[in-house]
């Protein structure tokens, strides 16, 4: 059995750690509550705008008009990995890792056998895993979600807009974590470019063939506006998703932790307390058996 200053100086230890987890879990929820509430307002915005641009970009001529939507031979990959910069977040950043060479794996199996699969890093932790797994990443940027806003946003995604306008990928993958709730996350994989057509079933695709678009001025220029605008609010959608998720993940694990730090502070003042008394009696015993002798 641990002698008491053994045991004490594991108490003092532990419920310093208890202190820290707790702050954190105080700080993510707080941070939580507003990523929730920016998201929650964002995702009615954002399925609205992208079902007006599947209506008009599948009408007639469309691909030859715009290459957002012109699907190429996916020769060269690009995905993209929104991680988070730091950790304590539980499974948070290996999920999503392991979820973006799930899908290089299975839906680029031929390109990533012959290297033309690049990742590019959004946060610390998705390159410091793919590092460990010795995987290149082409480009990193960290500490962005310090300035999480659309103006920001907007410009990091006119970059990876151009890797495709310059030809150098052909397909664009987003993995990151949806915001479910504060203790679920979705570990989700969506192709940025080219815009694919939105999914609909019969009923739905036979409601909007029978609809008589009037475009003003014209759809061309219609579609010159909204396509781009398009592609901005998926990606800052993204962005405040994966933002919303890690705050929910990090509160979850620093709670679990809190726990259990309350937990074994427990035991170890019950550990403390028995060993005590064991020191207590022994001293009793030695005295009465040195005043006997």
């Amino acid at each position: 059995m641990p002698n008491l200053k053994e045991i004490r100086t594991r108490i003092s230890s532990i419920t310093t750690t208890l202190q820290v987890t707790s702050a954190m879990k105080m700080v993510s929820s707080a941070k939580l509550k507003k990523a929730q509430g920016a998201i929650m307002q964002m995702r009615p915005y954002a399925a609205k705008l992208e079902e007006i641009v599947s209506l008009i970009s599948n009408d007639r001529n469309t691909e030859e008009e715009f290459p957002f939507t012109k699907e190429r031979d996916p020769d060269n990959i690009l995905i993209v990995i929104i991680s988070s910069d730091s950790g304590l977040c539980g499974a948070f950043n290996s999920n999503i890792i392991k979820t973006a060479l799930t899908l290089a794996d299975k839906k680029y199996h031929k390109q990533n056998s012959s290297g033309k699969v690049d990742f590019f890093s959004i946060g610390k932790q998705g390159k410091k895993i793919l590092k460990a797994k010795k995987i290149t990443v082409v480009e990193q940027i960290d500490n962005f979600f310090d300035t999480l806003d659309f103006e920001h946003s907007q410009e990091l995604s006119k970059k990876i807009v151009s890797f495709f306008n310059d030809k150098k990928y052909d397909h664009i993958e987003l993995v990151y974590n949806a915001f479910k709730n504060a203790g679920s996350q979705i570990c989700t994989s969506e192709q940025f470019l080219p815009i694919l057509p939105l999914k609909q079933d019969e009923k739905e695709k036979e409601k909007n063939n029978n609809l008589d678009f009037i475009f003003e001025p014209s759809r061309q220029e219609i579609l010159e506006d909204i396509l781009p605008r398009s592609l901005k609010i998926q990606f800052y959608s993204a962005l405040l998703d994966s933002f919303a998720a890690e705050q929910g993940a990090r509160m979850t694990a620093m709670s679990q932790a809190s726990d259990n730090a309350t937990d074994l502070i427990k035991k170890l003042n019950l550990q403390f307390n028995k060993a005590r008394q064991a020191a207590i009696t022994n001293e009793i015993i030695e005295v009465t058996s040195g005043s006997m002798a």
